[in-house]
């Protein structure tokens, strides 16, 4: 018959450190050591954090990967549409359903030239790569 482990009176239990995996070499390490900045990034829209809007939280083992995934991100275009997108994105994936484009503007803080923008840019992308994105659908993917 299966008996639970029991531990030795008064021991604490074990608890292990929580773990990061850095970004660039995807080496796990302890997260009191990890290394993190912010970096300019069009395709991020975090969920309750508006003000962190087009910014990347990136996390490494070390300060040359650090650097070495700022250089790297610091070579992609921030396209402002692509901003847009993820913030429409975000307004139908978190409360109620959106129902007009007034509701939209309100949920994203975009006007509807801006909200129009993004929908085209949205859908010139799904038309060059396909419905998969570009790592599905054979391009050469960006990395996001």
């Amino acid at each position: 018959m299966w008996k639970p482990w029991k531990r030795a009176k008064g021991a604490a239990p074990e608890r292990s450190a929580p773990l990061e995996l850095c970004d660039l070499c995807g080496t796990a390490f302890p997260e009191a050591e990890a290394v993190t900045a912010d970096v300019p990034d069009s395709s991020c829209a975090r969920p309750g954090h508006d003000g962190y809007d087009g910014l990347r939280r990136i996390t490494a083992c070390c300060t040359e990967h650090v650097e070495a995934l700022r250089d790297e991100y610091r070579r992609r275009p921030f396209v402002q549409e692509e901003l847009w997108a993820a913030k429409i994105v975000r307004a139908f994936g978190t409360g109620p359903p959106v129902r007009t484009l007034e509701e939209l503007g309100r949920r994203t803080g975009l006007h509807g030239p801006e909200i129009r923008r993004a929908i085209a840019w949205h859908n010139e992308r799904l038309r060059r790569t396909g419905p998969g994105g570009p790592d599905e659908s054979g391009g050469a993917g960006d990395g996001r």
